[in-house]
């Protein structure tokens, strides 16, 4: 007998006549052996009761089976649709409501991994969209020029050389551009990774104010410096200069010429804090939540240099390394950002 292709109702019907056979047996027997009629009665009624008892356990078992089966049909329909939670059960005890259970758990994590690879996906879509948009500008023009140079003659005169030098700016701007988009993309799919440890802060921070000395200087920004040299946090060096530099360039683009800015850093119990604060133009209150975003930037500085990406990196880097960003500002006085890293 193939036991995988039997079915339960021949089972059964197996099963039930194997126990009518081994009743018809045994009464055989006991009355070969007793020639007593009654005893032979006796064990029929109880072999007659077993049957009844086997055959309503059948019956329970099945219309169990029955059901459960309808359940989990309806269960992974819903959940393959995707159109409603999956119901739980009342038995908390039964082997059901623990199969049930492991479905609905399931079921989430199914939902959690379709969400988050529609987030991707719109966020993918995102930066595609902002990438396209922040490329146009410099391509048109630099298509401009290229074809004011091919179209005309140009003599060689401070008109032509105007024209390359705004090329070159132009080439400038998209090759920055280029690089932030890159280190977005590394952050984002996750290729970067951070290597923390114990190292002087000062040597960071000093790489970072180097980017931008310059700058200062052309602006006449006076830019002041309090940090301890002996003071150890762990961090990754090159990230978080990156980010330091970021706030800081922003610092020195929307703080007008002979302005300040200073940089104090504060030894804290389980964070180190440091403060770059300016005297630019400030950020307005209901902005200030935006601010961090990709390629956000305010309409009143759209003829500044800048892509938004700056404050977005600086916040990602910072809060990687288990730390935060705050900001404080007033438009007209200036802002602070506050970086506060970790001290292990």
């Amino acid at each position: 007998m193939n036991v995988r292709k039997l079915s339960v109702n021949k089972a059964c019907i197996f099963f039930a006549v194997l126990l009518l056979v081994a009743m018809g047996t045994v009464s055989a027997a006991l009355y070969g052996l007793t020639q007593n009629i009654t005893a032979v009665w006796y064990v029929l009624l109880f072999g007659i009761f077993v049957l009844v008892c086997a055959v309503c356990f059948m019956v329970l078992v099945r219309r169990k089976l029955a059901m459960f089966s309808d359940a989990f049909c309806s269960l992974m329909d819903d959940m393959l649709s995707g159109n409603m939670q999956p119901k739980q059960t009342v038995e908390e005890e039964s082997l059901f409501y623990k199969i049930e259970y492991r479905l609905n758990r399931l079921y989430e994590v199914m939902q959690e991994n379709k969400n988050g690879i529609a987030q991707e996906r719109a966020d993918l879509q995102e930066l595609i969209s902002d990438i396209s948009h922040q490329v146009k500008t410099p391509i048109a023009n630099l298509k401009m020029i290229n074809s004011t140079l091919l179209e005309n003659e140009v003599p060689v005169t401070k008109n032509k050389k105007s024209l390359l030098t705004a090329q070159a700016s132009q080439l400038d701007k998209l090759d920055f551009l280029m690089q932030a988009m890159i280190k977005t993309s590394l952050w984002e799919t996750g290729v970067i990774s951070l290597e923390k440890k114990s190292q002087p802060l000062y040597d960071t921070l000093a790489a970072a104010l180097g980017g931008i000395l310059l700058n200062a200087e052309k602006k006449q920004i006076n830019v002041q410096v309090d940090c301890p040299e002996n003071l150890v946090v762990s961090h990754d060096r090159k990230w978080t200069s990156e980010a330091l530099f970021n706030i800081l360039d922003n610092a020195v683009k929307y703080t007008p010429e002979g302005g300040q800015i200073r940089v104090s850093v504060e030894s804290w119990e389980m964070y180190v804090k440091i403060d770059i604060a300016d005297t630019g133009i400030g950020i307005s209150e209901q902005h200030q939540g935006a601010i961090f975003k990709r390629f956000y930037r305010e309409d009143i500085v759209h003829d500044v240099d800048g892509i938004g990406i700056g404050l977005y990196l600086a916040r990602e880097i910072v809060t990687l390394q288990g730390g935060y960003i705050r900001v404080t500002s007033e438009v007209g006085r200036g802002s602070t950002f506050s970086v506060f890293l970790p001290r292990q």
